[in-house]
């Protein structure tokens, strides 16, 4: 039996008085005590595990003052904040076992762009690239790149002076930083920005804040008196140190001074930056990309510095594990025609280049390398097995999109153990990193690891990401052990272990780096801002006397939390446990599919990284309570009156589940996080487990009985159709539907329905002998459809056109006899009725599929699931049987058909999410569709419509069911004329129909007027 489950993790009582004060208080913001909010913000891109006390939620600039000044009162001193953005650290920057201050879900404003003068100023919380977006048409971006682009914010961006791609020329971070603003220990606000020298001999020059003025003041003259040791100590990068930069708040001659440089890097350990005015780059005229092939890992490093030497903008680097982990991915189909294989060789290095400039210069630079390699190759030279040329701008991002992929890609490496960071971002010198890395690998290699390797070689910047299983003790060892060898390398090579993505846990090297002498000065800064360490502690530095620091290599990591979980266990729920915490699920693209119940909410629970942290402690709080989750699978339910029981207690009672369940019920049942996450967690694979388990314990909503049954009642409604509609659609009924039941506008069925409308016809009166009978050479001009609930009982009339349309191909249609495909059983977890019906409906397909004629369905959702959830439940009880997408289908007919000459039609696509992350090419295929039959397809990139099967007819779902179409659909919707129109997905049409008023065309129909012109 599924128990009550408690997590025991209580608040201490200081933090939670301080949280009762808060709310009394003028603060605004949120304020989250959630055990699954604080799980979500328990973990980030790395292997480390701190759970907060809660989560705070600024909306404003004043909020964040209220919670300091009120923990600068006596009662709270030992109350302790880290601020956090997009979370996207691989060091544990942002966690903290006290208050998490996040800046994304409200501070997130681009306050004013000033073009004239080529400079933003932004609130914190704003992601980069949607900065990026607010730029574009004015002619500018924000340079300092980075693969997390799409989630990571300003702010968490100032604060570790991330940079990335084209860093040698654009800089970092800090770099681009014009002033900030941001509030102190004490609650009060300091603006700082460049200051002559000659200001700082009167403290209110520079400042109205007195502790501003303070540290102004100690700061400036701490890093003037220790110059010269500041100059030869810190290692000559163009990567130079994070936490703090001592040598940049002074420039070079020691005529200006600015205390931003000392807060950009610090990773929230001086103060909470709400603001950024920022410089901007003019985005250039023409771009140039160049991917050049090697024989091998090595040849392509040593082969970086004279790359650099041709004054590139960029030149990345990624290994052969990477670019065969990229082939296996979604991302691929995008750039496969850009990186080519070279026939007979194999290629084990990969360098990307790209000039950037006006167009005579870019042109110049990119012959000059051409004529290179063009004679390196016939020489055989350097490695170079051959290269690619790309001018086009949407192809040069996607080669970055697959970079910026990388990252990601390595946590879906086979096997336990994965590569993960912790000694990724090291910086040497550019012209010793080929010998350098060679020294790494030996280390990795003496250990017996496997790896994978990208990275910003112009900068020396090479991302070396050892698999480990982190749930094997041994393997946590081997990390301090690596840790401590890589941390001696860099030193060694005049390098950085932290070079890139900040220090976070791995403060414990700071004074083999910056000598015990200039340590100190950091020690005393950290002091002068947050005597008590109260701010991000335990990162970077302590203040003096308070101390050594409490988090480093050695602190609490996921893996001791996943441990506690069988590997049997583990290895059923393998969505759960693989997720890597790159957060490519935060996409902040409205236009991105992934992941619209995060995006509708703002809230992180409601996202696959959410879900699958807090199915981690599920079956971690499982198995403390000695439960077998796996026996449990396979339970029967409580009896009906003790789930009444169970159900009428719920208020009462806490139970964790409950707050699983609500994560998981948000969830759209879409898919996108299956084909765009880069470890491929299914989140509605094992929502469907979760739910099969926990309505054992608790009464199902009657909801559900409603969308699991209705493909077995849909054949009987559709005996009278008319009666079923007016007995469902009239406004009594649909009330009653709505307060009994919570569905909301169900569609009505089709009248006449497809047995009306097909009879007498051809394809009806299926009859498998005389199929059997029909010649082997004749069959292959037969057309098999495979019917769907949603277009055979509700759109029948599309399915009718179909038919018409195969005839009009010239084959000959049979309609197969309607089976249920059982996927809404799937979506809301009767597992075992799916079982059953998955297999009596493979049963016939498989007998059907013995006859060699195409099997072709309409619907991409149901479709799709022939082929995954059919091959997760059923295994090779499945079968070989293949039901065609009608696009796929129709990709082989045309072949044979001659091409229509172009009239004039054009018309847009509009995808269904399950169909363009399960099949990322389909938009490919539906416009050469369209191409050979005379038309002009455009595809258009949006995310979720809002409906995603029933999701959208919940009534609790229907705010926002309605505010996911709005995001994207609705203003794009707007500006193409109706008959354009085409949508793929029963539910997209459905969506439509109703918040925009019309219903749209299928492809189909559309190809049928084409056909009958």
């Amino acid at each position: 039996m599924l128990p009550l489950l408690s997590h025991q993790q209580t608040l201490e009582p200081v933090y939670l008085a301080y949280l009762d004060a808060l709310e009394q208080s003028e603060y605004s913001g949120d304020i989250d005590k959630r055990y699954s909010a604080r799980l979500v913000q328990a973990t980030d891109n790395s292997v480390y595990q701190f759970l907060p006390q809660a989560v705070l939620y600024p909306k404003n600039q004043q909020d964040i003052q209220i919670a300091l000044t009120l923990a600068a009162t006596d009662a709270f001193r030992s109350v302790t904040f880290s601020a956090r953005g997009g979370g996207t650290g691989t060091n544990g920057q942002s966690l903290t076992h006290g208050l998490i201050l996040d800046v994304s879900r409200y501070m997130n404003r681009v306050l004013e762009v000033n073009a004239e003068q080529g400079w933003v100023r932004v609130e914190a919380g704003v992601v980069k690239d949607a900065l990026n977006d607010a730029l574009r048409p004015h002619g500018f971006f924000f340079s300092p790149d980075l693969s997390t682009s799409n989630r990571a914010t300003i702010g968490g961006m100032i604060n570790t002076d991330a940079s990335g791609a084209g860093s040698l020329v654009y800089g970092k971070t800090s770099d681009h930083v014009l002033a900030l603003r941001s509030v102190l220990i004490d609650g009060s606000v300091l603006d700082t920005h460049p200051l002559d020298a000659g200001l700082l001999c009167n403290p209110d020059n520079v400042s109205d804040n007195p502790l501003g003025q303070k540290l102004i003041s100690a700061v400036a003259a701490v890093c003037r008196e220790k110059r010269t040791q500041i100059e030869n100590q810190f290692p000559k990068l163009n990567r130079f140190l994070t936490g703090y930069d001592l040598k940049h708040v002074w420039n070079d001659n020691l005529t200006q001074f600015d205390l931003s440089r000392i807060l950009t890097g610090s990773e929230g350990t001086l103060a909470v930056i709400t603001e950024a005015k920022l410089n901007l780059t003019p985005l250039p005229t023409e771009r140039a990309m160049v991917n050049i092939k090697y024989d091998s890992f090595q040849s392509a490093l040593r082969h970086a510095p004279s790359l650099v030497a041709a004054r590139a903008t960029v030149v990345e680097t990624v290994d052969s594990k990477v670019l065969n982990l990229a082939r296996e991915d979604i991302v691929w189909h995008s750039v496969s025609d850009l990186i080519q294989e070279v026939p007979g060789k194999v290629i084990d290095g990969l360098n990307m280049v790209e000039f950037a400039g006006d167009t005579v210069e870019v042109e110049q630079k990119l012959a000059s390398l051409e004529a290179v390699l063009t004679e390196q190759i016939s020489k055989g030279e350097c490695g170079v097995l051959g290269y690619q040329v790309t001018q086009d701008k949407p192809s040069i991002e996607k080669i970055y999109g697959m970079r910026k992929k990388a990252v990601g890609l390595l946590g879906a490496t086979k096997g336990r153990r994965k590569p993960i960071a912790f000694a990724e971002d090291t910086a040497v010198p550019p012209e010793k990193l080929a010998d350098y890395i060679m020294e790494f690998r030996a280390v990795l290699d003496g250990h017996n690891l496997q790896y994978g390797m990208f990275g910003h070689v112009d900068a020396g910047v090479l991302h070396v990401r050892p698999a480990l299983d982190m749930c094997d003790v041994e393997d946590e060892k081997l990390l301090r052990v690596i840790s401590d060898q890589v941390a001696a390398l860099t030193l060694k090579y005049g390098g950085l272990m932290w070079g890139e993505h900040g220090k976070g846990v791995r403060g414990e090297y700071g004074p083999s780096v910056f000598g015990d002498e200039l340590y100190g000065v950091l020690q005393d800064i950290k002091g002068l801002f947050d005597p008590d360490n109260r701010l991000n502690p335990g990162k970077l530095v302590a203040p003096k006397h308070t101390g050594a620091l409490y988090y480093d290599i050695d602190s609490a990591k996921r893996g001791k939390f996943d441990r506690q979980i069988p590997i049997e266990v583990r290895d059923a729920f393998p969505d759960v446990m693989n997720c890597n915490g790159n957060g490519l699920c935060f996409n902040y693209s409205s236009y991105s599919p992934m992941c619209p119940s995060f995006k509708v909410t703002g809230d992180r629970v409601q996202s696959p990284k959410g879900r699958a942290g807090l199915m981690r402690e599920w079956l971690r709080l499982l198995e403390a309570e000695g439960v077998d989750v796996n026996a449990l699978a396979k339970a029967k339910p409580l009896g009906l009156l003790q789930r009444v029981q169970n159900t009428l207690n719920a208020q009462r009672d806490y139970d964790y589940s409950h707050e699983v369940m609500e994560s998981l019920k948000g969830c759209l049942a879409c898919k996108a996080c299956s084909g765009q996450c880069p470890v491929k967690v299914d989140v509605p694979k094992f929502r469907a487990q979760f739910f099969n388990i926990y309505y054992q314990r608790y009464l199902r909503p009657a909801k559900d009985y409603l969308v699991a049954g209705i493909e077995d009642s849909l054949p009987l409604m559709a005996a009278a159709p008319r009666l079923t509609n007016f007995a469902a659609q009239n406004p009594l009924s649909q009330w009653v539907i709505k307060k009994a039941i919570g569905y909301v506008d169900a569609p009505a069925l089709s009248v006449p329905t497809l047995k009306q409308r097909l009879d007498g016809h051809a394809s009806r009166g299926y009859d498998l002998a005389a199929l059997q009978a029909i010649p082997e050479e004749a069959r292959s001009q037969f057309v098999l459809v495979v019917q769907d609930p949603f277009n055979s009982f509700y759109d029948s009339g599309l399915v009718l056109r179909f038919i018409q349309l195969i005839e009009k191909l010239g084959l000959k249609p049979v309609l197969l006899p309607y089976k249920p495909n059982g996927k809404p059983t799937h979506i809301k977890g009767f597992l075992d009725k799916f079982a059953k019906t998955a297999q009596s409906s493979a049963d016939f397909l498989n007998q059907v599929h013995k006859l060699g004629m195409p099997m072709v369905g309409i619907d991409p959702a149901l479709v799709l699931c022939y082929r995954d959830e059919y091959r997760e439940v059923l295994g090779a009880n499945r079968g070989n049987f293949e039901v065609k997408l009608a696009n796929e289908w129709l990709l082989n007919v045309i072949k044979d058909l001659p091409a229509k000459a172009a009239q004039g039609k054009q018309y847009t696509w509009f995808s269904h999410c399950t169909e363009s992350t399960a099949k990322p090419n389909t938009a490919n295929e539906w416009t050469k569709i369209f191409a050979h039959l005379g038309a002009k397809l455009t595809a258009v990139n949006l995310g979720c419509c809002g409906m995603a099967g029933t999701y959208g007819h919940e009534a609790e779902n229907l705010e926002r069911s309605k505010a996911l179409f709005e995001m994207s659909w609705q203003q794009t919707l707007a500006k193409i004329e109706q008959p354009q129109v085409l949508v793929s997905g029963y539910s997209c049409r459905t969506q439509v129909k109703r918040f925009a008023g019309y219903k749209p065309k299928h492809p189909l129909e559309a190809l049928l007027e084409l056909a009958n012109i």
